[in-house]
């Protein structure tokens, strides 16, 4: 069985791939999102390239692309992690920013079998708490990987409903839940000026300003309202 670090290396290139639409990951992503030295990287990329069965396929200068048997591999650990942070959500309580961490350590000791007793006891979920897309069994997304547009996207006066957020830094994920801001809420937007970097949002009756880049980390839905709208 493939070791932690090489389970760490095959869920990151494959998560960095799922954003990016892209084939070949770059070794700088990899270490970006890993947090260690681009040698580093480049190590472990030649080691997963020589594995058997072969995980990867490493080219200087290009990156690492994950051959079938190291997105299945990916995509068991991917369905493993979200798994694990809902079901901690749903039956212990944890909220969202509590979940990732505890998931990062379960994910590497839990068995197959364990995972899909739970997939069935959460009845087949498509996503997990932060809205993030769950694998099946077979290793296909439940649900689209990228929904809707980011909220820094959307003109002054759309309504849009919130679908998922890409940032789960505990920190961040407080401040929308002390926001009243969860997934599923309605919104709509107040304010928009770019030279200022800002977007102002209304949920309910708050009102919430995000610097650009914090408002391009929540993906929503846009709502269309006419048909709520009296005849004139």
């Amino acid at each position: 069985m493939p070791s932690l670090a090489v389970e760490n290396y095959l869920k990151a290139a494959l998560l960095i791939g799922l954003r990016t639409d892209s084939e070949w990951i770059s070794t700088g992503d990899l270490a970006s999102a890993l947090e260690v030295s681009p040698g580093t990287v480049t190590s472990m990329l030649k080691s997963l390239s020589e594995s058997r069965p072969k995980l990867a396929v490493y080219r200087p200068y290009e990156g690492v692309c994950l051959t079938p048997a190291g997105r299945r591999h990916a995509m068991r650990m991917l369905r493993r992690h979200r798994l694990i942070e809902l079901f901690l959500v749903r039956t212990l309580n944890l909220t969202w920013d509590q979940v990732h961490e505890e998931a990062e350590h379960m994910e590497h000791a839990v068995s197959d079998f364990l995972v899909d007793r739970i997939d069935d006891y959460l009845d087949h979920p498509a996503c997990d708490p932060h809205g993030d897309p769950i694998p099946s069994a077979e290793g296909k997304l439940r649900a689209k990987e990228n929904p809707g547009i980011p909220l820094s996207e959307c003109p002054v006066a759309a309504d849009f409903q919130f679908v998922r957020v890409t940032n789960q830094d505990p920190e961040f994920l407080r401040f929308l839940t002390d926001h009243g801001i969860g997934l599923g809420a309605a919104g709509t937007v107040r304010e928009h000026v770019r030279e200022a970097g800002i977007v102002t949002a209304e949920f309910g009756q708050q009102r919430v300003t995000l610097g650009l880049a914090a408002a391009a980390d929540l993906l929503v839905d846009l709502v269309d309202s006419s048909s709520d709208r009296s005849p004139e």
